[in-house]
């Protein structure tokens, strides 16, 4: 058995009953994460004195029969966006420096350390988060494990390839407009975007209140327990809402009989699908029917939003590096530069209009959700695509989002949405089918992964290293 195999909620149930340790869990992890580095690039940095001194403090308290919480002694990596203290964030930029004190962890860092968690490192991003593919110019192109020529999505990339190839169960990723779902689906992982403010965050993003933090996993129990752990409230997030009423881990027992499902192939005509990608999503749709789910075949009243999307996101951006002298704007990415420029054109009228739109969106998936309890929908309509670039080549798309119609819908809804691996295209590539539910009801979101996780019909989200 090696440990590396095993999800958090697996490694845990092994410290309790003494069949390994702490101690031998994070070395495993460790010796993966230097494995696979050279070939994926899934980190920034490894935190490895840190996480081995941790992992004997957390070895001891389990000798003792004292856990410190809920994952003592579960390696963790954090996306290189949230601050991990005592280590640099750079955000995938040459314009941080890493000097400074670094004395302070984002909220869900925090909780992870107040509940004994095992930091095993920072995972790699694009340049502050900005698009759907993770390549940067201070680290390079972060590749799938499923195959190292094409992308591992991102923004959250790093984190999705460290979970997929076992360098820790569990990870921190940020999702702006599908950044935890987009790098989850295409390499074949659990991811969630909970619902806003259900995991504080600071400092605030710059894209506001679009920008979401949730679990990167290898199933839907991990997440809930991770979830259990982050979403807590934290007083340096003004938005963020209180304790949820239960517990995730619990709330997955339900299973879906009885539940009303929306299955939307195409948001109603609006999105090209890739043929193998189709299929992997029907056949689990069909799947949820088996296990009780009553499923209809229809489409919310949505046109999309993509250009009230682009004004928010590219203004966002543009707020971002708006102090920035000139010599620190050729240090950016070019595409980043690009938008920033789009986005300081934007006026007071246009971002409001866009709000607009945003409050429209979400009025009509509230009514929607009065009727149905999820919508499904095809995470993304293409699989992993070749590594270093924006758009499938020969797409004809400009940016990222022409590819990710299903995912930045519901950021600006601030809707709780995960991906869950169904099947693999013609190329053996992983297909994503994403679960949507209300807001407040991440607990609808997870149940409904967990049962498909229960049936067989989501992949384990595991990959194994040649050799291994």
């Amino acid at each position: 058995m090696q440990l590396t195999d095993l999800t958090a909620t697996r490694l845990l149930d092994g410290y309790r009953k003494g069949e390994f340790s702490p101690v031998e869990a994070t070395a495993e992890a460790l010796e993966r994460a230097r494995r696979i580095q050279p070939e994926v690039n899934a980190f920034v940095r490894l935190t490895e004195e840190d996480a081995l001194a941790r992992a004997r403090e957390s070895e001891e308290r389990w000798r003792r029969g004292e856990p410190a919480g809920l994952l003592d002694g579960v390696p963790v990596t954090v996306k290189d966006i949230l601050l991990l203290r005592g280590h640099p964030t750079l955000r995938g930029s040459r314009t941080i420096s890493e000097q400074g004190a670094w004395d302070e962890d984002a909220p869900p860092v925090a909780r992870l350390r107040e509940h004994g968690a095992v930091f095993l490192g920072k995972t790699t991003t694009p340049e502050y988060g900005w698009k759907g593919v993770t390549d940067s110019p201070l680290t390079g192109i972060t590749r799938n494990p499923h195959d190292p020529a094409r992308t591992a999505g991102g923004s959250s990339g790093g984190s999705a390839a460290a979970v997929a190839l076992g360098a820790g169960p569990l990870s921190l990723g940020t999702d702006g407009g599908g950044s935890i779902r987009i790098p989850a689906a295409f390499c074949g992982i659990f991811g969630l975007k909970p619902t806003y403010g259900r995991v504080p965050l600071y400092p605030a993003s710059a894209f506001g209140t679009l920008s979401h933090t949730g679990p990167m996993t290898r199933d839907a129990a991990d997440a809930a327990l991770l979830l259990d752990v982050i979403g807590a409230p934290d007083p340096r997030d003004w938005s963020a809402l209180p304790p949820a009423p239960g517990s995730f881990s619990e709330a997955l027992k339900g299973g879906v009989r009885g539940l009303r499902v929306a299955y939307s192939p195409t948001l109603g005509g609006q999105v090209a699908v890739r043929p193998g990608v189709a299929a992997a999503v029907r056949r689990a749709v069909a799947r949820l029917a088996d296990l009780g789910a009553y499923v209809e075949e229809t489409d919310p009243d949505l046109s999309d939003p993509v250009e009230a999307f682009h004004t928010l996101w590219f203004s966002g951006a543009a707020r971002l590096t708006q102090r920035f002298p000139p010599r620190l704007r050729q240090l950016l990415d070019p595409g980043l530069r690009e938008i920033c420029a789009q986005g300081s054109r934007y006026s007071a009228l246009d971002y409001l209009a866009a709000v607009d739109v945003r409050m429209g969106l979400g009025r009509r998936m509230g009514r929607f959700h009065e009727t149905y309890d999820l919508l499904v929908t095809p995470t993304l309509p293409v699989t992993a695509f070749e590594a270093g670039a924006e758009v499938p080549r020969g797409s004809g798309l400009r940016r990222w989002t022409g590819w990710t119609p299903f995912t930045y819908l519901f950021n600006l809804t601030q809707q709780p949405a995960a991906t869950v691996p169904v099947g693999t295209d013609g190329d053996g590539l992983p297909v994503g089918l994403q679960l949507v539910a209300a807001r407040h009801r991440d607990d609808l979101v997870l149940r409904a992964a967990h049962a498909l996780y229960e049936a067989g019909q989501a992949l384990s989200g595991l990959v194994r290293p040649a050799g291994s």
